[in-house]
């Protein structure tokens, strides 16, 4: 159960406000400036947007370089499960490095990362599943796509060359990823470097569903792939799909023999209450994109499974076209992969699904009776422990969503915002005491932005 990682409760409340004169934060994050380039990041402004320059971590709190703790309520970017410094992860890792840190798979095996992909074949909803693994989830949508367009190419099918993609969409920053994205969080200057896609809309269309069949039959002829987020489209703003329209496209693109791709980086692994997300939607794709929770956030690993069908597609002779030219120096890490094993252990062990599902219908109850009825809170989206509460500033020159989190962060709670939709992502294995203190302490931040305003 879970009793041994709800050992970290929260130490009192923390205020990033008011520092001593022996804080070292300043100094850290001069020497942060002075060398490091952050992702999404202005670095002209990172300073002045009090960055929290993390130490250490105990259970789901991290901890900065003057000792005030935050409840890391966004899983630090998706990705942490299980919560921080965890014991049996801690000691799976340790073993590994008595063995070996890492070898190479291109052309040759390593015993952990079998049994590895082995447990994972054992869980994931893809008939006669084979992993390719990578290191992040861009570079897994990266191999989808690459490995969708061979397979047609392996099969002698000439024009089977395009996807069709949501709009909404986000797939990761690589090219390919991006070009099978919908634009946004600041990308537009790459477009001209983007590939085209047939594009219809994403799950803030109510018939969303009804145009992606539509688009499947008109170009089903020249599609490699579909690809889609099941369930939930995360960096859109935590938007929600009926998972019968997901099914219903799923089937349509089968009936017209169009391959399926699920991006299941985000909701993989617990986050939406069922392993995956494509069990709530009743589909097995046939090239499957995990990521973030694989290692329950402790090191980078991805991986793209491919059913046997589009696997058998690329056997042949040694050295022939059939091969897929493709692989990462770190992919399939021994480290990240005796970890990913205990990770996917460990999820059982202790039903972890059983607490997701607690503290979801926890979290949807008090985001109702707190948040929703907010005069600055326009919509209220919430799938599993992936919410995103969407504010309406009065104006669009507030960055309402920035300064609702920074005050979150002052009271001890990180969050970050996708624009004004602030994302609640809290690890798998929250109390219910953390998950009271979340909402409770957005609701004082939005309150505080909204008297601000």
């Amino acid at each position: 159960m879970l009793a041994s990682v709800l050992r970290c409760e929260h130490h009192g409340d923390v205020s990033t406000a008011g520092r001593s004169p022996n804080s070292d934060h300043d100094s850290w994050v001069r020497r942060d400036a002075a060398v490091v380039w952050h992702g999404f990041t202005q670095m002209a402004a990172y300073a002045d947007n009090a960055p929290v320059i993390v130490d250490r971590a105990e259970g789901r709190e991290l901890v900065d370089v003057d000792g005030r703790r935050y409840l890391d309520a966004i899983s630090s970017l998706w990705v942490t499960t299980l919560g921080h410094r965890v014991p049996e992860l801690d000691r799976a890792l340790h073993d590994q490095i008595d063995r070996v840190a890492h070898s190479t798979l291109l052309g040759n095996g390593n015993r952990v990362v079998i049994e590895f992909a082995e447990a994972l074949a054992a869980r994931v909803p893809v008939d006669d599943p084979h992993v390719l693994f990578a290191s992040d989830g861009a570079a897994a949508v990266e191999q989808a796509l690459k490995i969708a367009f061979q397979y047609w190419a392996n099969l002698g099918v000439v024009g089977r060359t395009r996807y069709l993609a949501l709009g909404q969409a986000y797939h990761g920053d690589t090219v390919g990823s991006l070009s099978v994205g919908a634009g946004g969080f600041g990308t537009d200057l790459f477009d001209q470097l983007r590939f085209p896609v047939a594009r219809t809309p994403g799950y803030d269309d109510p018939r969303w569903a009804d145009r992606a069949v539509a688009a499947l039959a008109e170009h089903a002829a020249e599609l490699a792939a579909v690809v889609l987020e099941p369930l939930v489209q995360g960096a859109a703003g935590m938007l929600v799909a009926d998972p019968a329209d997901v099914g219903r496209v799923v089937e349509a693109a089968r009936e017209l023999d169009v391959l399926v791709i699920c991006d299941e980086v985000a909701t993989g692994f617990g986050r939406t209450g069922t392993l995956f997300a494509s069990e709530q939607c009743g589909v097995r794709p046939d090239l499957l994109c995990l990521g973030k929770g694989l290692t329950a956030g402790y090191l980078a690993q991805s991986a793209t499974v491919a059913d046997g069908r589009v696997y058998e597609a690329f056997l042949g002779p040694d050295l022939s076209e059939r091969t897929f030219y493709h692989g990462h120096s770190y992919s399939g890490n021994a480290l990240a992969a005796a970890v990913g094993l205990r990770h996917l252990e460990l999820l059982e062990e202790w039903d972890v699904l059983a607490n997701v599902r607690a503290r979801a219908e926890q979290l949807r109850g008090l985001l109702a009776e707190r948040i929703a009825g907010m005069v600055p809170v326009g919509a209220v989206r919430q799938q599993g422990l992936m919410a995103g509460v969407e504010l309406t500033p009065p104006r669009e020159d507030l960055r309402w969503g920035r300064r609702v989190c920074a005050a979150a962060v002052a009271r001890g709670v990180l969050l970050r915002p996708l624009g004004d939709v602030v994302v609640l992502m809290p690890p798998l294995t929250s109390t219910d005491a953390e998950i009271d203190r979340i909402v409770s302490v957005l609701g004082e931040a939005i309150a505080e932005g909204a008297t601000v305003a």
